[in-house]
C-alpha cells in the first residue's frame, strides 16, 4: 500500500491550485477527499483518493485573473530593486491595451495577490505573466514545467557551427547541465531560443559560453501564448479561450 502523503501537496502536484492555496482551501471546509469534508491542516491522505473541491472554491478560482504584459527594458519583473520599478506597477486602467477584444475592465481587486510566473531580467523586453491563480504559475514555472518559452536574440561575436550545436545541447551552467534548447539563426545578428527552463540569466551566460555578447533579448511566446501586437508597456487579461 502506498504511503499516505499530505493533502496539500497532492493537491498542488495534480495541479488543482498551490500548496498555499490548498491550506487556505482545507481551513475553510472547502476540499472534500473521497466524498468527505477535511478541514485540518497536514492531514495525510491515500495518494490515489479522489479529490474535489467545493463548488465556492472552484467560483473563487474561476473570478482570479491572468495578466499579460509587455515588458519594456528598465522594469524588474519581480521583487523591487533600488532605483528601478516592479513591472507589477504597469498594470493599470490607462496602460490596459484596446484591442477590441478586450475581456473585461481592470479592477484594483485584480492586483490582489498577482505575481509574476517566471523572470524576464531588467534588460529584457517581451512577454511576461502574472497571475493570482497558483495552478497557472505552477503550470509555467513548476519543477516540472515542459512550457516552451521562445526568445529572439539579438547578438554580436562569432559562433561557429560547433558553439551552435553546443548551445542546442552541452552546456552547463552553476555545475548542472542545462535541458535541450531549439537554438537557431532568425537573420544575420539574431538567434531564435526555445527553451523548456528558465536559469537566471540563461541566455545571457550561454550566448557567453561560446564567446557571443547579447546585444538586445525580447521573449515573444510562453507555450501556446504569444506576444503579437501586444505594445510595450502595455497589457491584456488571458481570455477563456486561451491557454498556455
Amino acid at each position: 500500500m502506498a504511503e499516505p502523503v499530505r493533502l496539500s501537496k497532492l493537491m498542488s502536484e495534480r495541479g488543482l491550485c498551490s500548496r498555499r492555496e490548498a491550506d487556505s482551501y482545507i481551513e475553510r471546509g472547502l476540499v472534500f477527499v473521497d466524498g468527505k469534508r477535511v478541514s485540518e491542516l497536514g492531514t495525510k491522505v491515500d495518494p490515489d483518493c479522489a479529490i474535489r473541491l467545493d463548488n465556492a472554491a472552484q467560483a473563487q478560482q474561476q473570478q482570479r485573473v491572468t495578466i499579460l504584459l509587455h515588458k519594456p527594458v528598465g522594469y524588474v519583473s519581480g521583487q523591487p530593486e533600488p532605483g528601478y520599478q516592479p513591472a507589477v506597477t504597469l498594470i493599470r486602467p490607462d496602460t490596459q491595451w484596446q484591442d477590441g477584444r478586450a475581456s473585461q475592465a481592470f479592477h484594483p481587486t485584480h492586483l490582489k495577490g498577482l505575481a509574476p510566473a517566471g523572470r524576464l531580467d531588467i534588460d529584457s523586453t517581451g512577454l511576461l505573466v502574472l497571475t493570482q491563480d497558483g495552478r497557472i504559475a505552477r503550470q509555467l514555472i513548476g519543477e516540472d514545467s515542459g512550457i516552451e518559452k521562445e526568445y529572439l536574440v539579438r547578438v554580436s561575436g562569432h559562433l561557429d557551427d560547433m558553439g551552435l550545436a553546443q548551445l542546442n545541447h552541452g552546456l552547463s551552467l552553476d555545475g548542472r547541465q542545462l535541458r535541450p534548447a531549439k537554438v537557431s539563426w532568425q537573420n544575420a545578428d539574431q538567434l531564435r531560443f526555445i527553451l523548456k527552463e528558465g536559469r537566471k540569466r540563461q541566455i545571457r551566460r550561454m550566448c557567453e559560453l561560446v564567446g557571443l555578447k547579447v546585444v538586445g533579448l525580447k521573449r515573444v511566446r510562453i507555450g501556446r501564448i504569444r506576444l503579437g501586437e501586444l505594445p510595450p508597456g502595455q497589457w491584456r487579461y488571458l481570455r477563456d479561450d486561451e491557454s498556455f
